[in-house]
This record gives structure tokens, sequence and C-alpha cells, in this order.
């Protein structure tokens, strides 16, 4: 490879690892052409991250990471990401991670297709976390769980279920909270806003182009286990709802 072609990867790398944006628009456009057009500087950026165990996605002619998994160096542990959302308990976090899961399937009900709403509202994530509790708890002895499983979902329906819908003081103005539902969701969404996956505006939240490179690439990488508990139950609700109205 060629000194220079090393040079531009490498200064690639560090822009991206340093948060800004590479992409056909903005201070960083060349950066990009030298990626997508270079076939030396294409291959050492994607070979440099992948030493570092960090996923690269391209969506709309942009580049974004994201810690690959047990990334310890450019992702959360539990306890970081406890002291980050602001909670202490670890159900707290299995809830917040069930919220974050929610997020994405109110914006994408299908990640191998490009639908997806254009925006949620609070009130659209509250109503999809208690019909996913709901559809897994409503169908748990039609699903085969471990002792693991079975506790973690009690677990983070407990937690759930424990949340009035909203506060008093979130009758004036909605904060983000452990008290409430309303609250807790708020919480999530901040911390989403604080990663550059989502932006707020009069109450609505949409996505950013980092967001939907993350869930078109890596959300399918990784359906895995959960997901395919929660497509189970969520399925099994619909059949029998719709056997209720015929």
């Amino acid at each position: 490879m060629e000194n220079k072609n090393l040079e531009k990867g490498m200064d690639i790398v560090s822009k991206l690892l340093a948060g800004e944006q590479v992409s056909e628009t903005g201070n960083n456009q060349s950066y990009y052409q030298e990626y997508n057009n270079n076939a030396e500087v294409y291959d050492f950026v994607h070979m440099a991250l992948k030493k570092m165990n960090i996923k690269l996605y391209e969506y709309n002619n942009g580049l974004f990471i994201s810690g690959g998994e047990n990334n310890t160096a450019f992702g959360y542990s539990n306890e970081e990401l406890k002291r980050t959302l602001g909670i202490r308990l670890n159900r707290e976090l299995y809830l917040a991670y069930f919220v974050i899961y929610n997020i994405i399937t109110e914006f994408y009900n299908d990640t191998t297709t490009s639908t997806y709403v254009d925006y949620v509202r609070v009130e659209d994530i509250i109503d999809n976390v208690d019909n996913s509790i709901n559809g897994i708890l409503d169908n748990r002895t039609g699903i085969v769980l471990d002792e693991v499983e079975d506790n973690s979902f009690k677990q983070i329906a407990l937690s759930w279920e424990e949340l009035p819908a909203t506060s008093g003081a979130e009758q004036i103005g909605l904060r983000a909270a452990r008290n409430s539902k309303a609250g807790f969701v708020k919480m999530v969404f901040n911390f989403c806003i604080s990663q550059n996956l989502l932006v707020e505006n009069q109450g609505r939240f949409y996505a950013t182009d980092r967001f939907r490179a993350m869930i078109e690439n890596y959300f399918d990488d990784y359906h895995g286990r959960f997901a395919k508990i929660m497509s189970e139950a969520l399925k099994d609700k619909e059949e029998r709802s719709g056997d209720a109205t015929d």
C-alpha cells in the first residue's frame, strides 16, 4: 500500500473514532470520496476497524461506526450504562434495553424492508411496551423459555407494571425520570439523543441516519433469541386477536 493511501485511511478512521461525520456532504466529503473510490483506502479502513472490534455501516452516502460485541473500549459496560442513564438497579437496566428494543420495533415493523414510520412519541412507546409485555405473558406456556429467560422477562414485566403511567409533575411537563412509564421512556429517549440516534422536535422523536444505519444492518446481523421470542409472542397475540373478531 502506498504511504499516501495509508495516511488517508488512517485519517478516515481517526475522524470516525472522534465522532465526526464522514459522508458525501459536509467538511469530510473528500475523505468519503477517497473511501468510496480508492480500493486501498477502502480495504484499510475496514481492516483497521475490524482489528479494533468496531462495526462499520454505510447508509445514505455516509459512514457510521459502533463498538462490536463485548467491546469495552468503544462501548458501554452495564455499570457505565446505568450511570449514563441515571438508574441504579439491574432490572431497571433490563427494562431500558427492552424500551430501546420497542423503540426500534415501533420505527421498523420489518427490518428487511425500507418501511419505517417518520417519528414516534412517548405514548407510542408506552403502548408498544405494554403490548409486548402482554404478548409474552399471555403466551408464556406456548414459548419454551429457559430459567434465565423466564426470570428476565418476569423482572422486566414487574419493573414496568410497578410504574404509574405518569407522575403528578408530568401533568405539567414531561421530564425524564424513573418514577413513571412516561418518565422512564423519556429517559431512554434522552440517552438515544445523546448517542445521535434520535432527534426531538415538539415531542416527536425522529430517527437519524446513524440510527437507520445501525438498525438496518446491525439489528439483522444479531437478531438472536430475544427477537425470536418477541416475534413469536406478538404473532400469537395478533392471531388470537384476529380469531376473536371472526
